[in-house]
């Protein structure tokens, strides 16, 4: 069964970041991750990727990965961020 995921964090510059999101969609699909990027109407810079994965380890697995963090940081994310995990009830 697959999982929903929520990723919550702040960015610098969300323009710069999507960009880095949007480059890494093969990898993400390689991953067997569906992933849609949003951000707050109030406050561009608060991000939130909601997606799916097929478990929360396969998930950990890739987003944990030292490039993908990497990546992240250099695209001007700031601090940790916030991971939900959603199963239909």
């Amino acid at each position: 069964m697959s999982v929903t995921v929520i990723v919550s964090f702040q960015v610098v510059d969300f323009d710069k970041w999507k960009a880095v999101f949007d480059d890494d969609e093969n990898n993400r699909e390689k991953a067997g991750i569906d992933a849609t990027a949003y951000k707050e109407v109030d406050n561009s810079n608060q991000v939130h990727v909601i997606g799916t994965a097929s478990s929360k380890e396969e998930f950990l697995a890739f987003f944990t990965q030292p490039e993908l963090q990497k990546r992240i940081q250099e695209s001007g994310a700031m601090g940790p961020p916030d991971l939900k995990f959603l199963e239909l009830g």
